[in-house]
Order: C-alpha cells, then sequence, then structure tokens
C-alpha cells in the first residue's frame, strides 16, 4: 500500500500530520481517524485519484472544524467537569474527547465512547445511572475515557483500567449486580 503525507490545520490553528494510505479493501467510500500519536489516518481505495488528495484534505479539515462546532453545543457542564476530573485524578489528565452528555436511548448500555469519523471522541452516558453510586458513575466515565487510549476491550484495556481505577472490579460487580437484580445482563458500554 502506498502512502501520502501532508499536513492540515485543527480549528484551534495546530498543525496536524496526515497520513493518506491506499487500502485495497475499500471500494468506493473512504475513512478517516485520529491516531494515538495525534496523526490523521486517511485511508482511500486502492484507484482513488491522487489529484483529488488536496479536496479529500480540505474534506477533512472541514469535518474537523464542524465536529469541534458541534461537540462544543453537546457537551454538559457538570459532566465534562466531572470527567475533567476523572482524567486528572485516575490518568494524569492524559486522555481527551471531545464531548460528553448524558442519553436517555440507551436501553442495555451504561455508555459509549466513538472512535473515528466526524464524531470521533464523543462519549455518551446513560442517563440511567444518575442516581447511582458516584464511585460506579466515575467508574462507567473512566472507563469510556480510557476507551480514547484502548478502543477495544481486550487484555491491554483491562489491564489499563486496573492499574488507573482501583475500584474497576468492585464497580463491574455492582454493575453485575443491579443487572441480575434487574433480570438483565447489563453491557458497561
Amino acid at each position: 500500500m502506498s502512502e501520502y503525507r501532508s499536513n492540515l490545520t485543527n480549528p484551534q490553528g495546530k498543525t496536524i500530520p496526515v497520513i493518506i494510505r491506499r487500502d485495497k479493501r475499500l471500494k468506493k467510500t473512504l475513512r478517516w481517524a485520529p491516531e494515538p500519536d495525534g496523526s490523521i489516518l486517511v485511508r482511500v481505495p486502492l484507484r482513488y485519484p491522487k489529484r483529488q488528495f488536496k479536496g479529500l484534505l480540505r474534506d477533512v479539515e472541514t469535518q474537523l472544524a464542524k465536529q469541534k462546532k458541534k461537540s462544543k453545543g453537546r457537551t454538559e457542564a457538570g459532566l465534562q467537569t466531572r470527567a475533567e476530573e476523572i482524567n486528572r485524578q485516575y490518568f494524569r489528565g492524559g486522555l481527551s474527547w471531545e464531548a460528553i452528555r448524558w442519553v436517555d436511548n440507551m436501553s442495555t448500555r451504561l455508555g459509549s465512547c466513538t472512535s473515528g469519523g466526524s464524531t470521533d471522541g464523543h462519549i455518551r452516558i446513560s442517563a440511567k445511572i444518575k442516581d447511582w453510586p458516584d464511585w460506579v458513575v466515575d467508574y462507567v466515565i473512566a472507563h469510556e475515557l480510557a476507551h480514547r487510549k484502548h478502543p477495544r476491550h481486550g487484555k491491554i484495556f483491562w489491564d489499563y483500567m486496573h492499574a488507573h481505577f482501583p475500584r474497576t472490579e468492585e464497580a463491574r460487580g455492582f454493575i453485575k449486580g443491579v443487572g441480575y437484580a434487574l433480570g438483565k445482563k447489563g453491557k458497561e458500554d
């Protein structure tokens, strides 16, 4: 696969490295997502014309600006403050996200965090848990924040959670207990 490197400017005026990579698995659509190092990886179909790369970069830049504007309107101040404190206390301020909000439409999940695309970094927390003990709600928030570093569940994710949030297993036990009492298997995200 061939790569093309360039830069674009985010809404704050910061230069972001961009890697455009041809991907033989893609046929018509393209995909982009931020990488852990702060760059953006754009995957395009194998036959995507190189002459269209500049327009593609402008489109990604426009989407970043829209995403930032949209996330400001979606973030709820109290939840944002709480997430910032959890990030400071447990993750040494090393995680970032675009928006965090309470939602009423989650039937089984307690939270979700998007990774990639125009809603990258949007965290949603189920409003059903607002009255749960603070330390359990903090765990759910921390869990979703941790997905910014490790998007998928697996040994690395759980090792990271256990290392940074000391009450992980206790909170998971609480969540399983609530699910059992309701006759449901609750999902953490």
